[in-house]
């Protein structure tokens, strides 16, 4: 659950990034790289993702709706190239504290730290953790990749669309 709102709030960051008055991300497939440290460093996970406007937008008013649902605190500042959210989330069991910063390069490259708080801390979990996620812009999608499509570090194919909201319906690939 940690990882998914981290997920969840760096995607958001660079979809407002495309909502903004400065560049969107560049179309294309991108590259992820998340770490996490908490009591220790994680192995840095890769994913990729099929990007467009569309899946930007839909990324954003997901991830915005989620936030909604769950954090009685989402404060939403962008400063030039500089997107920082400042939230407080209910998980049920426990109560996270977020600051979020994303810093954009052009429309080609991204950097978000997300440090978050857990109060209580999830079982296994730290109570304090921070999240680096360095996304950069590699190239065209690849043949057959309709734009949502992201590969998961375990090497999983999804579709970001059916993964945000599992009852959308998506058209065939083709």
């Amino acid at each position: 659950m940690p990882r998914l709102l981290a997920t969840t709030v760096a995607l958001s960051c660079a979809a407002v990034a495309g909502a903004q008055d400065f560049p969107k991300l560049k179309p294309g497939l991108w590259s992820q790289t998340t770490t996490t440290t908490g009591r220790t460093k994680s192995q840095p996970q890769a994913s990729t993702l099929c990007l467009d406007d569309s899946t930007q937008q839909y990324v954003y008013r997901m991830s915005m709706g989620m936030m909604a649902g769950l954090c009685s605190k989402h404060d939403l500042k962008v400063a030039g190239n500089k997107v920082t959210i400042d939230a407080v989330c209910d998980l049920g069991v426990t109560k996270m504290r977020t600051r979020s910063v994303t810093t954009l390069t052009g429309d080609t490259a991204y950097r978000t730290e997300a440090h978050a708080v857990f109060d209580p801390p999830l079982k296994g979990t730290p109570r304090d953790s921070v999240t680096v996620i360095d996304g950069k812009h590699i190239g065209a999608c690849k043949e057959g990749q309709q734009p949502g499509d992201m590969t998961l570090p375990n090497g999983q194919q999804v579709n970001i669309r059916q993964w945000m909201n599992p009852g959308a319906v998506m058209s065939p690939k083709g």
